[in-house]
């Protein structure tokens, strides 16, 4: 009888091809066949090199499959600021979808920084990601990242429609349905808190606002439309304002969740009551806002299949380099919930 004696791998060694193929008694072509699926290993050989990687806890070198196939199976994710659910959703979305067509996500938080955007962008290409999905800050990452004959998808906002895919909501809608839900109720004079116009998301949901005034017979007034920076605090500072004066709004429109954090909390702070002093209704249906009393009227958008939808593209687009490219608009609806009332009589 003959005793194999093998001398255990160091802990400090990362267990190679070399190591499965010598615990299975097998060949390392034969150990790169059964583990990738390509080429022929028969079935018994396939469950002991797979048995005897799982024992030695070996985990195939992806870099240097994709230097030597010039392929890769990793996709980079850029989103704008993790700390917001809304992003943090999206990239789940993107994740799950990402392993189900077996890529490695490489995920970068931008935090709204165009030299972090930057630097994230210029690390994914050294990586050699086979494609990026990106919340773009400005139409430089997208560029850059086609230079470098990068596949990428704009998700949530689109500098470059017609010629970089995209995977949006129906902004326009929706705001227009908020909007209009308030002149329905009654409302003259409607706030809008808004971070920016110039992005695609800002712009559009701008337009809805004004659109579904217009069909309401009703004046737009300048100063109703506040451009509240970009985060919580910024917009409580100037929902504090707005509200303290003796002209205030009867209702607000918050064009993201992020803003109406802020005008919520403006409105608890000033003692005022929702919705009997003030109506409230926000784009984005973050959790908090079915989790407060009374719960807030919000736009929801599935921002979970925004992520997985923009993947989805970004391997059809990493499959058929050549094809025309496509912006995807996602439905959304309006949940009306207990912030929204008639107007007080006054």
């Amino acid at each position: 009888m003959t005793i194999e004696r093998r001398t255990p791998l160091s802990r400090s060694r990362r267990p190679t091809i070399k190591d499965v193929a010598e615990a299975a008694g097998v060949s390392r072509s034969t150990v790169s066949r059964a583990l990738t699926g390509r080429g022929y290993a028969a079935s018994d050989v396939r469950e002991r090199v797979l048995r005897a990687a799982a024992e030695l806890g070996y985990v195939p070198d992806v870099m240097a499959r994709t230097l030597k196939q010039q392929v890769s199976r990793s996709v980079g994710v850029l989103v704008s600021d993790l700390r917001n659910p809304f992003y943090a959703e999206l990239a789940a979305g993107a994740s799950r979808e990402a392993r189900e067509r077996g890529y490695t996500m490489v995920l970068a938080d931008t935090s709204l920084s165009a030299e972090a955007e930057s630097e994230a962008a210029e690390a994914l290409v050294a990586l050699r990601v086979a494609g990026v999905v990106v919340t773009p800050n400005s139409p430089a990452v997208s560029t850059y990242l086609a230079s470098h004959d990068i596949p990428v998808v704009e998700v949530d906002r689109q500098f470059a429609p017609g010629s970089t895919d995209g995977v949006v909501v129906g902004n326009r809608v929706g705001a227009r349905k908020a909007t209009a839900h308030l002149v329905e109720l009654g409302h003259r004079r409607i706030a809008l808190f808004i971070d920016e116009t110039d992005w695609t998301t800002g712009y559009e949901r701008y337009q809805g606002y004004l659109e579904a005034l217009g069909a309401g017979d009703i004046k737009v007034d300048p100063d109703l439309v506040v451009s509240s920076g970009w985060d919580v605090a910024d917009s409580r500072r100037r929902a504090l304002d707005m509200l303290r004066d003796p002209g205030r709004p009867t209702a607000v429109f918050a064009a993201n969740n992020v803003l109406a954090e802020g005008v919520w909390r403006a409105i608890r702070e000033l003692g005022l009551r929702v919705p009997e002093d003030i109506s409230l209704v926000a784009f984005d249906d973050a959790p908090w806002m079915s989790m407060v009393s009374p719960m807030v009227t919000a736009v929801s958008q599935d921002t979970f299949s925004l992520g997985a939808t923009a993947v989805r593209r970004l391997n059809e687009r990493i499959e058929m380099p050549e094809s025309d490219s496509v912006t995807t608009v996602l439905n959304v609806h309006l949940v009306a919930r207990e912030s929204t009332a008639s107007p007080p009589m006054i």
